[in-house]
């Protein structure tokens, strides 16, 4: 129904008003599947916790280095 009121109107109007209407309709079709392409999925969030266990620190991780000793 829409298609038909839409085609019907614009047989009403001059030949350059129906250029420039279908430039303004081929802009809007190219700026509609541009904003399809650039949609980006939702963010998945992160679940705290997940690792834990998987990693183990060294008792001696907070000893001074070494190789450092001429600079404190």
């Amino acid at each position: 129904m829409l298609s038909t009121q839409l085609i019907e109107t614009l047989d009403k109007l001059p030949p350059n008003l129906q250029i420039e209407l279908l430039h303004y309709a081929e802009y809007l079709a190219a700026k509609y599947v541009e904003t399809l392409r650039s949609e980006t999925p939702p963010q998945k969030y992160r679940q705290a916790g997940t690792m834990k266990g998987m990693f183990t620190m060294a008792e001696d991780f907070d000893a001074p280095l070494e190789d450092l000793k001429d600079y404190m």
